[in-house]
């Protein structure tokens, strides 16, 4: 029975990518076959005619994952706009029976499986008719989520909202990750206890600016997971 996570953050470029490739990366160093996927990605970068998905491209690499980045994402637009947007504006239609499709085919080839979302917990998918939102994606998925929150001025408000919201949709969240995390900084060690009071939500783990490694041990990495 494969095993997966979703990673959501409390919004966009607060770091899902980063987390989510020291997530495969640590679960792979421990001798587990663990993957990743993406079910839509804005933004990516054009060449010789091909869509390159960045965060695809980022996950595999600092994994060490030798595979085709686009093999792990449903959708892939070039303009950096809400996937829903994007789909728009470049004549695409996001489905949930694609999106599941393709999920499940990584299910296949892998054991663990990390899933990365697009900008925050709300962020549109479709909005032509019943509206697509990235919960309905994971809910869909019968996932768990992380989320990876920032510890900068405005934080403890933005992974109250986030936690709450996730909540209130009768999702699970397995626990927050700290990004860019400075335990010199005062107002960051404070905003981290706060954070964690008040969304009563346990923090995994912090991650200093461009840090290598996670620093969780294996035990509670492997909990994060959920059968699927």
């Amino acid at each position: 029975m494969t095993k997966g996570i979703f990673v959501t953050a409390t919004g966009t470029d607060v770091g899902k990518t980063f987390i989510s490739a020291l997530i495969v990366k640590k679960v792979r160093e421990y001798g587990i076959n663990c993957g990743y996927y993406k079910p839509a990605l804005s933004g990516a970068e054009e060449r010789f005619g091909k869509l390159i998905p960045g965060d695809c491209k980022c996950v595999l690499e600092t994994a060490g994952i030798a595979a085709n980045p686009s093999d792990f994402a449903s959708y892939i637009f070039k303009t950096a706009v809400s996937p829903h947007l994007a789909a728009e504006l470049e004549g695409e239609n996001i489905t949930i029976e694609k999106i599941q499709k393709d999920f499940a085919v990584k299910k296949n080839e892998y054991d663990y499986l990390a899933v990365e979302g697009a900008g925050g917990i709300t962020c549109p998918f479709n909005m032509n008719g019943t509206p697509l939102l990235l919960q309905d994606v994971i809910k869909s998925l019968n996932l768990d989520v992380i989320v990876v929150a920032s510890t900068k001025l405005g934080a403890i408000n933005d992974a109250v909202l986030t936690c709450e919201y996730i909540k209130n949709r009768g999702i699970n969240i397995k626990g927050i990750i700290l990004n860019n995390y400075d335990e010199n900084d005062f107002m960051e060690r404070d905003n981290k206890k706060q954070i964690e009071t008040l969304t009563g939500v346990k923090i995994l783990a912090t991650v200093k600016h461009n840090e290598k490694d996670l620093q969780i041990d294996k035990e509670t990495l492997l909990s994060i997971f959920k059968e699927i």
